[in-house]
């Protein structure tokens, strides 16, 4: 018996991936009625990562969370790639309610969409490492989220291109601030701005900018809504695209 590590076979083919994303695997017509599901699997691997983080979950953890074996779970999900796609579908499987928001109210629909998105990657952390490679398999969830971003910016008249790179700079937003509360460390950033401050302070004539800005409060919280901030500047950057089209 080989000792190959199925989670690191990379020459599965992504279409059996793609499949399972999207319910178009075969079904077996014969033997016992399965006593599991990749959605069932997917979810408990969710509350794994939510509690212990992504790094804690793999196919056997899962696995003994039901009482089997991981190659058990090799009969629903050939590997935790896949796993991990099947994660992020369950905890995407909510796409946003738009429907509240006034008809043609753009901004008002960007707005809560962001919102929304936000909300989904501060409840489950592990979420920005789980979708930060490329060429990722993506499911229907995923591309929901992706189409009720691209429907609540067609009002602004803007083509598609520039529809999908708003897309990505609000995209972009979320996961910066997911980043940076995912890093957040009270007692190292105390010690680090303490040091910091004094390095700066022997050295503010090599870095005047930087000097002024610290001895103005660049750094200290104000209670600002970083989201809200952020979110504000892009929309009214593409209200001003929007005008110097017309």
């Amino acid at each position: 018996m080989s000792g190959r590590n199925k989670d690191q076979d990379g020459s599965r083919d992504p279409r059996a991936g793609l499949a399972l994303l999207w319910g178009e695997q075969g079904q077996p017509t014969r033997g016992p009625k399965p006593k599991l599901s990749p959605r069932r699997i997917a979810a408990a691997a969710a509350e794994l990562a939510d509690a212990e983080g992504l790094d804690a979950v793999s196919m056997s953890r899962v696995a003994g969370g039901f009482g089997v074996s991981a190659m058990a779970l090799y009969r629903y999900v050939p590997g935790k790639t896949e796993l991990v796609a099947l994660m992020v579908e369950s905890v995407l499987a909510e796409a946003p309610d738009l429907s509240g928001v006034p008809e043609g109210d753009w901004r008002a629909a960007v707005r809560e969409w962001t919102r929304c998105c936000a909300r989904v990657y501060a409840d489950h952390p592990w979420l920005l490492g789980a979708t930060a490679m490329r060429r990722q398999l993506m499911g229907p969830c995923q591309l929901s989220w992706l189409d009720a971003a691209l429907a609540a910016l067609e009002p602004t008249g803007l083509g598609a291109a520039h529809r999908h790179q708003v897309f990505l700079l609000l995209i972009g937003l979320v996961r910066n601030l997911a980043q940076q509360l995912g890093d957040q460390d009270e007692e190292g950033s105390e010690e680090w701005d303490r040091l910091s401050g004094e390095l700066l302070a022997r050295h503010a004539d090599r870095f005047p900018a930087l000097a002024r800005a610290v001895a103005e409060g660049a750094f200290e919280p104000d209670g600002t809504d970083a989201l809200a901030f952020g979110l504000d500047r892009i929309l009214d950057g593409v209200e001003a695209l929007m005008t110097g089209r017309e």
